[in-house]
């Protein structure tokens, strides 16, 4: 998802930080549930009950808790650009994606996000400018994309390449997305997420009509609908609302920190629940891009 750029804040205290590893679990867990859900579903119906479903019940939050959803209605246009970058066409291409990848590396590919917005942000805003630590890291995270992609083009190994690029595609559409969010002005972040999971179900309805009817829709198994549920209620609606409680507390610099940890999440819950291994060179990308992002966080070099 994209992360709203903050002024920084000091270190995190204990709670924000089991705010953070609870959250990375969640989001990780999001790449092994929809991994059990493509078995059985075609990647664009998961994608419309994914945002659906969220939508339903961030709708329902915001009926109890509020604020009022009538303050997104006036930048409906701009919710639905969201919708296409931030849910739309990153969702697709992951789902598309995880036809082929395991969790682990489909987790991997998708943290180098950081790596796109920064230079998005670098090219086409002018208060998040590049340091040399944001270089190193961005350096190191293409690098680690590198070692991921380039063994499989020479010896398909570890899924074919364009699942590995459907997952890059969708980095580089949350970068986009990011570029997107900063134009919402004094609209609060539970209203966004339920407007653009609102505008995302909108926009799915006919291209799934479209593209595959309504024959065989509700006809997975209990077990991949239990993934399907498990994705849209606590890895997408509870887990904004999470992330939410957590950029107010601590901050979205902060916040943006989850990167670090949905990667292992997700390898973690594949390799004990899905059986799913790691090539060498994968492991290789891993290690590339986790201290990439460490580099660009620059807390680390800061203190000593």
């Amino acid at each position: 998802m994209a992360i709203a750029a903050t002024a920084p804040r000091g270190p995190m205290a204990l709670k924000d930080w089991g705010q953070l590893l609870l959250l990375g679990a969640i989001w990780g867990g999001s790449f092994f549930f929809a991994r059990i859900a493509v078995a059985e579903l075609n990647p664009l119906v998961l994608v419309l009950f994914r945002v659906a479903i969220a939508a339903v019940a961030l709708q329902v939050y915001l009926g109890l808790r509020g604020p009022s959803f009538r303050l997104a209605l006036p930048h409906a246009g701009l919710f639905f650009l969201l919708a296409l970058t931030n849910n739309v066409v990153p969702f697709s291409l992951i789902f598309a994606g995880q036809t082929q990848l395991g969790a682990g590396v489909a987790s991997v590919l998708n943290a180098t996000t950081p790596f796109w917005t920064l230079i998005l942000a670098n090219a086409l805003t002018s208060d998040e400018k590049l340091s040399w630590n944001k270089l190193a890291g961005i350096a190191l995270g293409i690098a680690g994309t590198a070692v991921m992609i380039g063994p499989g083009l020479i010896a398909n190994l570890g899924g074919p390449a364009w699942a590995k690029f459907a997952l890059i595609g969708a980095s580089l559409s949350y970068g986009v997305a990011l570029m997107v969010a900063r134009r919402f002005k004094g609209v609060p972040s539970p209203v966004i997420a339920t407007g653009q999971l609102t505008a995302s179900t909108i926009i799915m309805i006919p291209i799934v009509l479209f593209a595959h009817g309504t024959s065989g829709l509700f006809s997975a198994s209990p077990p991949v609908w239990a993934a399907v549920l498990a994705l849209a209620l606590l890895s997408t609606a509870f887990a904004y609302i999470l992330y939410f409680n957590l950029v107010a507390s601590a901050g979205a610099t902060n916040a943006s920190l989850v990167t670090l940890v949905v990667p292992a999440s997700a390898m973690l819950l594949g390799f004990l629940f899905l059986g799913e291994r790691l090539e060498l060179f994968e492991i290789g990308g891993v290690v590339l891009i986790g201290l990439g992002l460490v580099t660009i966080d620059g807390r680390i070099f800061a203190r000593r």
